[in-house]
Formats: C-alpha cells, structure tokens, sequence
C-alpha cells in the first residue's frame, strides 16, 4: 500500500455501539436516498428508519447537511484506499502521469455517482467548505507531478490549478445547465451527459500542460 498523503477518511476510534450506530443511520440514509431522494431526506425521518431515537442523530449528525457529509466521507475513504492501494493505473504500480490521468477520470466518475449527495452536503447557510476530498487531491496530484519529469518549474502552483479542475462545487458548476429549477434526476442526467467530456478534458489537460517537450 501506498503512504497515504493525508489522513484517510473519517477516525477509526469509535467505541462498538457507536461505530454500529454509525453504520445503521448510513445505511439508512442510503435506502431512503436511493428510494426517496436526497431532498426527501430528514433527521425525523432518519431516526424512524434506522430505528434509533432522534436525540442520536441530531448527536451524530448535528444537521441535515451532516447526513450528506457523513455518506461523503464514508464513501471518500473508500474511494482513497482504491488510489492508495488498488490496482494501477489508479493505484501504485503506473507511470505518474498515467496515474494522473486515471485519478482525473477515477474523481470525475466519483463525483457524477455522488452529484445529488454532494449537493445536499452544502449548506447554504454556510460557505463552501475548502476540506475534504479536495486535500486528499491536491496532495496526491502534487505527489505524482514531483515524481513525474514535467519540465514544469512551479509544481505548487500547477497543483492547485489542476486541482480546481477537478474538485467540489466547480465540478458541479461545470455539470448542470445554469437556467430554470430541475429535480434531482434531470440534474443527474445532465452530469452524465458532460461526465465523458469532462473526462476527456482533464486528459488532454494533463498531457498538454505536463507535456516535456
């Protein structure tokens, strides 16, 4: 296994029964999302399903948005130790910058199958928040472009840009079309119809930028 960048995902401390609440309100909170929708999704109607008293949610969670962030990070360590450890070109094993290019395709397909959590994951109340899998991404691209010979002289700021390209709410703001309300499924379907693009993209970005003539 790789040496992770940052820290993987969520702690692994919990006590037992806390850890098996955690696991049960995910769970949970998956099926009501896959059967309802994410805006169906409340901290009462949570609490009902996974058969556990409300004050234990709102403990676990704090807020609405808390639900999402939780299925994000359960789901982001996953996602990390599949580049940390899996199979190459994403995990060890490739070129740096074929690794570069499959973990821009891997995070792009990682965001559309999560595009209606990740926005019930923002609250509105509250700014943008700069954590999360963004510092896993910067930290990664930056360690494949030491080890790559780009011929590029300032990789900390490359890293950034190449980060913005594939991160978060901009993400987001590439994928959906800019005019009129739209539910959840015509939102998702105009992820995936720029997903293959956007994919493509980051290819040709990486290989023109990092491109050592």
């Amino acid at each position: 296994m790789e040496r992770s960048p940052l820290p993987l995902g969520r702690p692994r401390t919990e006590r037992a029964d806390a850890a098996r609440n955690r696991e049960q309100l995910l769970a949970a909170a998956r099926e009501m999302v896959a059967e309802l929708g994410a805006d169906k999704v409340t901290m009462d109607g949570l609490a009902e399903r996974a058969g556990l008293g409300k004050g234990t949610v709102y403990r676990r969670f704090g807020t609405r948005a808390g639900i999402f962030h939780a299925l994000l990070d359960d789901d982001e360590h996953a996602f990390q130790c599949q580049v940390l450890a899996g199979p190459p070109p994403l995990g060890p094993g490739a070129a740096p910058l074929e690794r570069l290019v499959a973990y821009g395709r891997a995070r792009i397909a990682y965001l559309l199958d999560h595009v209606t959590i990740v926005r019930a994951a923002l609250d509105r109340h509250r700014p943008v928040p700069a954590e999360g899998g963004s510092m896993f991404t910067q930290a990664h691209i930056r360690m494949l472009l030491g080890r790559a010979d780009t011929g590029v002289a300032d990789l900390d700021s490359l890293t950034v840009q190449l980060t913005s390209a594939l991160e978060g709410p901009f993400m987001i703001f590439l994928a959906l079309p800019g005019s009129g309300p739209e539910t959840d499924a015509e939102s998702d379907a105009a992820f995936q119809r720029r997903a293959r693009p956007l994919g493509a993209g980051w290819q040709t970005l990486v290989e023109r930028v990092c491109h050592r003539p």
